[in-house]
């Protein structure tokens, strides 16, 4: 087969110490072409400066001290690297002629759009282009091994009919333990979702794993996901109405409504900090952050209602059952957000 293009859409905000690090694995990937795509989300941190210091060479990353995670970051790849900047009108233009020789595109969004949002001008500038085969979506707050992107074109390719791939995700605290194979099951009727294989071993052999793996799944785990051009072009973006959390869920039904299959590379590798990009800070739920516990809650309201509406009351009744968890948890000031959400999302339906 010939070689496939692929762009990798990385989302940032305030968070460029990770950036740089996945940046500096992704450069590593031996599978090309491909260009890298950093989507500044309206950072206040100085995120930009940094990121062209680094990629004038003027910046170090600072690499993990996990030996074995260590090592995909280190050596530094050589720089200074072919890079340019563009805004958001530029950008979903498609830029010009200079990103042929780019290996990394920034672009600043002006202002925090969401994950949806700004993950969406780097899959427009990517559509402009012309020349996309792939997209691969990978969060900031992750590394990868030099083969996770190639393991995971190849499953494509060998899957016309599949639209979306997912990694084998590790907990990049816990590199033996695995935070999700893939992607998630999904239960309608309580609007909950969990990770398959979560809190497990590495399986010794992952590819006998992918067939039953696929099974289960609902979705892509959103930290890594490989979208082929089709699916963009007769799909579309994720959706906007979710300013975080949900988006895969939402792609989900509508990829299957559209006929693609979602499918799970076993042998794509990403280690993820899970909780980094979003202010979750942790592997256990009573760890999120009130700005996290809004958007979760939030979203789920309006994915529910917009795909599953009649599953709306059993979610409203699991959602008084978070509110005695959280009072439980100490967290009482989060309870009128809760009622507020649900108020709102009822009067939304009385509206309909």
């Amino acid at each position: 087969m010939n070689a496939a293009k692929t762009y990798v859409v990385v989302l940032n905000w305030n968070g460029w110490p990770d950036t740089l690090e996945c940046l500096e694995t992704v450069l590593r990937s031996d599978h090309g072409p491909f260009q890298i795509v950093v989507c500044d989300n309206g950072s206040t941190d100085g995120s930009l400066d940094r990121i062209r210091e680094w990629a004038d060479g003027r910046l170090s990353h600072r690499a993990a001290d996990d030996e074995r995670l260590r090592t995909l970051s280190m050596p530094p790849h050589p720089k200074p690297l072919r890079w340019l900047e563009y805004d958001r009108e530029t950008a979903e233009a498609g830029g010009d002629q200079r990103a042929n020789e780019a290996s990394l595109v920034l672009i600043s969004s002006g202002e925090n759009l969401g994950f949806a949002g700004g993950s969406n001008i780097g899959l427009r500038y990517a559509l402009a282009r012309g020349d996309m085969d792939f997209v691969w979506l990978l969060n900031n707050d992750t590394a990868v091994h030099s083969d996770t992107l190639g393991w995971m074109v190849e499953k494509l390719q060998r899957t016309p009919d599949a639209g979306l791939c997912g990694s084998l995700l590790l907990y990049y605290s816990r590199p033996e333990t695995v935070q999700a194979t893939g992607g998630f099951e999904y239960n309608r009727w309580f609007g909950l979702s969990r990770q398959i294989g979560q809190h497990s071993n590495i399986p010794s052999v992952p590819e006998a794993l992918e067939a039953e793996v696929e099974g289960q799944m609902f979705g892509v785990q959103g930290a890594s996901v490989l979208v082929r051009r089709a699916f963009l072009e007769r799909v579309g973006l994720l959706s906007e109405s979710y300013f975080l959390y949900f988006e895969e869920q939402d792609w989900a039904v509508r990829a299957r409504r559209a006929g693609f299959r979602i499918v799970f590379a076993a042998r794509s590798v990403v280690y993820h900090k899970e909780g980094a990009a979003t202010g979750g800070g942790g592997l256990l739920i009573h760890q999120k952050s009130e700005l996290s516990d809004y958007h979760a809650i939030r979203s789920r309201l309006i994915f529910t209602r917009e795909h599953f509406p009649l599953a709306l009351p059993t979610v409203y009744l699991s959602l008084l059952g978070t509110i005695v968890n959280r009072v439980r948890r100490g967290q009482i000031k989060r309870v009128p957000m809760i009622l507020r959400l649900l108020l709102e999302s009822r009067g939304r339906g009385a509206k309909a």
